[in-house]
């Protein structure tokens, strides 16, 4: 409940301006929006109306810099970023929005005031429903970091009504709920109804001569859906500049059909306003079936269009000449979700802009950037033609004729080389006909990326060697990176403040200056806060892991973490195969030496898929046994910490001792979960997999602990024959391990409940857990023996946070900045600036 003043018991009103930050300016544009926003009087307002109140007096402050900072690109002739992601994974807003701004603690200043728990604020809060894994938490990095480093840029993407899904877990069971984030309402976003786009679907092409001669296309859809702009300000630390994320809501063009309602045909009445708006209703629907394929297909295609409209839009209020759309919008495709823009670019170039071919051609590729995010095969997008066909009758034509002029290209420099064309073409043909988009994307594109250095050697060498024989200049790599102000300073305030005392705050824009935590590390003082920092958030996580599910752990314990996408290319299960091999060690001889550890989980398997559910479920029987038997009572404990997402992760990232990074080599693009726990001083126990090669190097390898194959021995092995049975037999604790979960032991004697997960690794092991099994027993007793020495373990920790400076988004964007976008810094001064409604000129306005 507020606490009321005088003042306001007298009636006596409230004013101000909206960007006074002092104590009485806040409390008091609190106060008008629980009045005038939300509705409410003191004594009525519930949480989220006291919540919806905070957001919009913490939003008012960003608006006057978003609004200052589009007035500033506006006069000026500048080049941006468009960044294009089917996901951005941003996590809750008001905390980071309120370090950003510097205004965290005078926002808790005035919430104390008021009688509010400023905690419970966030904690009411909804995890926005916009992304799922790293892709789209790091492009919310990068978004982070290019306002940060003033880069004029706009993220584009799709309004999801409905995220992912939200987890519960039953009976060990992973149960899937509708993640309905905008419930209650969203105060970061602005909707912009007047900026809308119009996407087609289906229907044919009409070819024709036009007035000059010139060969014309006219696409005749079978379907139209409108697309609204959804607005949300992206602020950057401590500086005035507030890009722009811009996602698009599906709508119908016409969403009520009343003839038909008038009739009694109810349903026809409303078909448009379902079909249109399901487009844009839920991140990521299952694709199991051929609806779901064309649907996600859909989606990319629509997000795509809008954002490609609005930027011409943009482009022709200042009149500029479309040769020159290249010099202006800097276009990085995030992953082959996008990649169809492609081919949308040149469509909108050539038929509703009158472009030659070659024109179009010109400014497409020049404008585009690629980046790959993997290095699984089934992970680089294609649709079978058919359906991409019936979809986009346009596109396709344009697709097969930048492949044949393409595959021109592939002749001249290997002419005769029908192999290699037949690799390198967009269109497979090597059974049923498909289209290949990150072929299109690398085709369309002037530069690919990989995310990581081994990431990119293997692009080179093998997913996209044809390209790189073709056009080497194309490639380079550009290591992926984390925002120190999400994962440290809102996340760790502790630690953060402890590095800020020791060393100042600069680091926080500048996290290379990390480096000077090195020296510290042979402080006896400054380790000692470090622990006593590092346990607080161990109790804190065990405070909330007891709340959740009712698992009491050991803060003293070491807290070994492995949260991310349950996959088993990363290797939950050989993390649960270890557990196990503990558990018989204690069974067997219970004076055993092992240090007291909890291991904790978390993350999501997609609905469809069918091992990775299992996994979860093992993990969750496995917990069952060991957390109940009495004899492992105190030295081990199991946890899968239910619904893993950017805002529980504040809890995990900080309190981490041991960061499991366990995929296979050659299989993990680059990982940022990685970097977010070395970053919080968490040691690593990893393959040479990934960011984690970079890792090791940065931190030192005597700070990492190493284990598995590497990339090349995991190549090596599968051409000579990899067999998995062959590792079973030769390796008692493996051979046990196997059996106890064949047996029933785990599963209440259910010998069938985790046959198909032992017969995937027994006959197949695609992954080579097996394989890595040894190693990996060997490389967690070297864990053991460094945790039970404290200061060698602390200074370990200190020097993994210290050389993390590498792998800030904000060294990630300015590579990108340089190499590939070729954009540079605006600086934006508040000053006393008016606001220039000249630029808000709505397109046909006869009063503008």
């Amino acid at each position: 409940m507020i606490k009321e003043s005088k003042s306001e018991k007298t009636g006596s009103g409230i004013t101000g301006g909206r960007a006074d930050i002092s104590l009485k300016g806040l409390r008091r544009t609190f106060r008008e929006h629980v009045f005038y926003t939300q509705g409410c009087f003191p004594l009525v307002a519930g949480q989220n109306d006291l919540y919806m109140a905070a957001a919009y007096t913490v939003r008012d402050l960003i608006l006057h810099r978003w609004v200052v900072t589009l007035q500033k690109l506006g006069r000026e002739n500048i080049k941006g970023v468009a960044y294009l992601s089917a996901e951005f994974l941003l996590g809750p807003h008001l905390e980071n929005n309120m370090v950003n701004l510097g205004i965290y603690d005078a926002i808790r200043e005035a919430a104390e005031a008021e009688g509010i728990d400023i905690q419970a604020l966030f904690d009411q809060e909804a995890e926005p429903g916009l992304g799922n894994g790293g892709l789209g938490r790091l492009a919310a990095c990068y978004l982070d970091s290019l306002a940060t480093l003033e880069i004029p840029a706009i993220g584009y993407g799709i309004r999801y009504e409905f995220g992912i899904f939200d987890q519960e877990i039953k009976d060990g069971w992973q149960v899937e709920k509708t993640d309905q984030w905008l419930r209650l309402g969203n105060p970061w976003e602005i909707v912009r109804p007047e900026i809308t786009c119009y996407v087609h679907f289906g229907g044919r092409t009409e070819h024709y001569v036009d007035d000059r001669g010139g060969f014309r296309v006219r696409w005749i859809p079978h379907k139209t859906v409108k697309g609204v702009a959804c607005d949300t300000p992206i602020l950057g630390y401590r500086v005035n500049t507030c890009n722009l994320l811009r996602l698009w809501k599906a709508e119908a063009v016409e969403s009520f059909e009343l003839e038909a309602f008038n009739v009694g045909d109810h349903y026809r009445a409303v078909f448009e306003k379902i079909y249109s708006e399901n487009i844009t209703k839920v991140l990521y629907p299952n694709d199991a079936q051929i609806q779901g394929k064309e649907l996600r297909l859909e989606q990319q295609y629509f997000f795509v269009s809008c954002a490609l409209q609005d930027m011409l839009r943009i482009y022709k209020l200042f009149a500029w000449d479309l040769s020159h759309f290249a010099d202006h919008f800097a276009i990085q495709l995030n992953d082959t979700h996008p990649a169809i823009a492609v081919a949308e670019l040149m469509r909108l170039l050539m038929d509703e802009n009158d472009l030659d071919w070659d024109s179009a051609w010109d400014i497409t590729r020049n404008t585009f950037g690629y980046t790959n995010h993997t290095l699984l095969p089934e992970a680089l997008e294609k649709w079978p033609v058919d359906l991409f066909a019936g979809l986009f009758p346009r596109h396709i034509e344009i697709i097969y004729e930048i492949n044949r002029r393409f595959l021109d290209e592939v002749e001249e420099k290997f002419p005769g080389d029908a192999g290699r064309a037949a690799r390198m073409s967009l269109i497979d043909e090597s059974g049923p006909r498909y289209v290949r988009m990150a072929h299109l994307a690398c085709v369309g594109s002037h530069s690919i990326n990989g995310v990581a250095e081994l990431h990119t050697r293997l692009l080179k060498e093998d997913v996209l060697l044809d390209f790189y024989e073709l056009a080497p200049e194309k490639f380079s790599n550009k290591t992926n990176g984390v925002t120190p102000r999400r994962f440290m300073v809102l996340s760790n305030p502790g630690m953060s403040g402890l590095i800020s005392e020791t060393i100042g705050d600069n680091w926080i824009r500048e996290p290379e200056e990390l480096r000077k935590l090195e020296g510290y590390a042979q402080d006896p003082a400054f380790r000692e806060a470090w622990r006593r920092i590092k346990f607080e958030n161990k109790q804190n996580l065990a405070r909330v892991i007891g709340q959740r599910t009712g698992i009491e752990i050991d803060p003293s314990s070491i807290f070994d973490i492995q949260v991310k996408r349950i996959h088993e290319y990363k290797r939950q299960h050989l993390n649960v195969l270890h557990i196990i091999a503990l558990y018989n060690r204690i069974k067997q001889d219970r004076a055993c030496d092992i240090h007291p550890r909890t291991f904790i989980f978390g993350g999501k398997a997609a609905p469809g898929y069918f091992l990775a559910k299992r996994i979860i479920k093992l993990i969750n029987s496995v917990a069952e046994v060991v957390n109940s038997d009495p004899d492992i009572a105190g030295r081990l404990k199991v946890v899968f910490f239910p619904n893993f997402n950017v805002k529980n992760a504040k809890f995990i990232y900080p309190a981490a001792d041991l960061s499991e990074q366990i995929s296979t080599a050659g299989m993990e693009a680059s990982g940022t979960g990685n970097m977010k726990f070395c970053m919080n001083g968490a040691l690593t126990i990893g393959t040479l997999d990934g960011a984690n090669v970079e890792i090791r190097e940065e931190v030192g390898t005597e700070n990492f602990f190493l284990f598995g194959l590497s990339a090349e021995e995991v190549i090596a092995l599968r051409k000579s024959g990899y067999h998995p049975m062959d590792y079973y037999r030769q390796d008692p604790e493996l051979r046990r391990v196997i059996e106890l979960v064949g047996s029933g032991h785990f599963s209440r004697g259910d010998r069938e409940l985790f046959k198909p997960l032992l017969d995937s690794l027994l006959f197949q092991d695609p992954f080579m857990l097996f394989a890595d099994f040894a190693g990996y027993l060997e490389a967690q007793k070297q864990v053991d023996e460094a945790y039970r020495d404290r200061e060698r373990w602390t200074r370990m920790s200190i020097l993994n946070t210290a050389r993390m400076g590498k792998f800030s988004s904000d060294r990630a964007i300015r590579e990108y900045c340089r190499d590939i976008w070729k954009v540079k810094p605006v600086h934006i001064e508040l000053g006393d600036m008016p606001v220039d409604t000249t630029l808000f000129r709505i397109d046909n306005d006869p009063h503008p």
